[in-house]
C-alpha cells in the first residue's frame, strides 16, 4: 500500500512560464515555502539536493533524478531502502492548455513498510507542505506572466 498526494491545478500562465518556475531550482528560496533550497543538474541518474521544511529546522534531503523531459516533466525518487522499507517518487508535470493556461500536476507517493511510521510523524506536514508549494507555484507563475504581459494580461487579454 502507498500514500499519494496528487494535485492538479489549472494555472493562468503559459506552460513555458510554469516550467520555468518548477525547473529553476536555484530560485526555489524566493518563492517555495516547503522546499526552501534545491540543486540538481536535472539529468537522470544525478542527485537532487533539497532542504525541506518538515520540522522547525529544515532537513537536508537527497534524492535522484529518474526522468527529465524538457518543458514537460521531471521526476525524482529516493533510493529504495533495504527490504522495501521505504521509497518515494515525486514528479512535476506541465501541460499546455491553450496558449496562456497550463495544467500542472504535482505528484508524490510514498511506499514501504516504514510508511505508517513516517505518516504518523509527518503526514500533516507533508500534506500542508505540498499544498503550500503547489499554491506558490501557481502564484509565482501567474505573477510572472502578468508582469511580462503588461496591462493587457491584467485585463484578461493575452499579449
Amino acid at each position: 500500500m502507498s500514500f499519494v498526494i496528487d494535485r492538479k491545478l489549472t494555472i493562468d500562465a503559459p506552460a513555458s512560464v510554469v516550467w520555468e518556475v518548477v525547473s529553476d531550482l536555484p530560485r526555489y528560496a524566493e518563492w517555495n515555502p516547503f522546499c526552501i533550497e534545491c540543486a540538481s543538474t536535472l539529468r537522470p541518474g544525478d542527485p537532487i539536493d533539497m532542504k525541506v521544511k518538515l520540522l522547525a529546522k529544515p532537513q537536508a534531503q537527497r534524492e535522484w533524478i529518474s526522468e527529465f523531459i524538457d518543458g514537460e516533466r521531471f521526476a525524482y525518487c529516493t533510493k529504495p531502502m533495504p527490504l522495501g522499507a521505504l521509497s518515494s517518487l515525486r514528479f512535476h508535470q506541465v501541460d499546455a492548455d491553450g496558449t496562456t493556461r497550463t495544467r500542472y500536476q504535482s505528484y508524490f507517493h510514498l511506499r514501504g513498510w516504514l510508511r505508517p511510521l513516517v505518516l504518523m510523524l509527518f503526514r500533516t506536514k507533508l500534506e500542508h507542505g505540498f499544498a503550500a508549494m503547489n499554491a506558490a507555484v501557481q502564484t509565482r507563475a501567474e505573477r510572472l506572466w502578468r508582469e511580462r504581459s503588461g496591462p493587457a494580461a491584467a485585463d484578461g487579454v493575452s499579449a
